[in-house]
């Protein structure tokens, strides 16, 4: 590579400083957008646009060849309480740790796989290369990634970069929300009226703390169900007529959405509807090529519980990007610069000179 692991390194960081002084939470994540596509096309690359989602193929596409897409996100979540530092002034301190929101979640992605895109688009590969920036990851939005895809090329394989400690996350849980409702009938607590919609809950809300789905993924291990929310009444000498809960449902590669519904709907007395089914659970098979590059670069695969992008891509992925999850969506967020070093090496190492089939 002519330009060397240390001064891509340096580019990146200046990049992040840059994106973490540009506030973008989602759906306000304009600013950073714009500022991203100036930057990229100042290194002589063309790019397109979408909404908040901006991308880059590499010079000399070739339908002919398969397409890797490189992709992360520019929005972030509203700052939490309990910040120290100013979340969108970026700190560097002298150990080489990194503060700023966004700055392990997505930014250190963002950055790393945007100097190695164009790091290798100097290059020949057996591959075309795609760099996707994408907007509203974090509240799965439609007009993010899902609205973008349509306009782009067919894509054999994408690399997601999450904070995943450069661990390959070759599965990933889904997640499909339900609102579950009772329904009674109104009367005076002190009499023997009503019908109580509290009490017709209670036998589903148990089905869904003890139910077990029988198929359990050895990546992401079983289907998990969680009664998250619950609201009932109007005042305390009223017998509700109507009671509803919320459940968090987050699926293996064993179900679609549409399959864990049927069957949740088949053993409930109350009326349940998804809010969606479209963030799926996915899996790359172990053998695909990048993912045997990835363990034999030390890499250990694993399944990933947390939610990203990945859910709305319709073909092979693999989540892998510097930082921990574990810093994620807290106050004070931090990535350390080696990580970003070390992101962008394993990465050249990963797909130059790589097969995706």
């Amino acid at each position: 590579m002519e330009t060397s692991v240390t001064e891509l390194t340096s580019n990146a960081v200046n990049l992040l400083q840059s994106l973490i002084a540009i506030p973008s939470v989602s759906r306000e994540e304009v600013k950073a957008a714009d500022y991203l596509q100036q930057y990229i096309e100042c290194q002589g690359m063309e790019t397109g646009r979408k909404g908040n989602n901006v991308w880059s193929l590499s010079p000399m596409f070739d339908l002919r060849k398969p397409t890797l897409l490189l992709n992360s996100h520019i929005d972030t979540v509203k700052p939490v309480s309990g910040w120290r530092h100013d979340p969108f002034m970026p700190k560097l301190e002298s150990n080489g740790k990194l503060y700023g929101l966004g700055s392990n979640d997505a930014g250190a992605s963002i950055v790393s796989l945007l100097q190695v895109f164009l790091t290798l688009c100097r290059t020949t590969q057996s591959y075309n290369l795609l760099f996707l920036a994408s907007c509203e990851e974090e509240i799965s939005g439609r007009d993010g990634i899902e609205s973008v895809l349509p306009q782009l090329p067919p894509i054999a394989f994408a690399l997601v970069g999450e904070p995943t400690e450069m661990q390959p996350a070759i599965a990933e849980k889904g997640l499909m929300v339900l609102d579950v409702t009772a329904t009674g009938r109104s009367g005076h607590a002190a009499r023997e009226e009503g019908d109580n919609a509290i009490y017709k809950v209670l036998e589903d809300i148990a089905w869904f703390r003890d139910y077990r789905f029988p198929k359990v993924s050895p990546l992401l291990g079983p289907v998990k169900m969680s009664v998250t929310m619950l609201n009932a009444g109007t005042q305390h000498n009223v017998i509700p007529d109507r009671c509803t809960f919320v459940v968090d449902i987050r699926s293996n590669e064993c179900y679609t959405n549409q399959e864990l519904f049927d069957i949740i709907t088949s053993h409930l007395k109350c009326e349940a509807r998804a809010r969606s089914f479209r963030l799926s659970s996915s899996h790359v098979s172990l053998q695909h090529p990048l993912v045997q590059r990835s363990i034999e670069l030390g890499r250990k695969p694993f399944g990933s519980p947390t939610l990203s992008d990945q859910a709305l891509m319709p073909f092979p992925s693999m989540k892998m990007g510097p930082g921990k999850s574990s810093r994620s969506h807290t106050a004070d967020e931090f990535v350390f610069v080696h990580e970003i070093a070390e992101a962008i090496e394993l990465y050249l190492k990963l797909l130059d000179g790589a097969t995706l089939r």
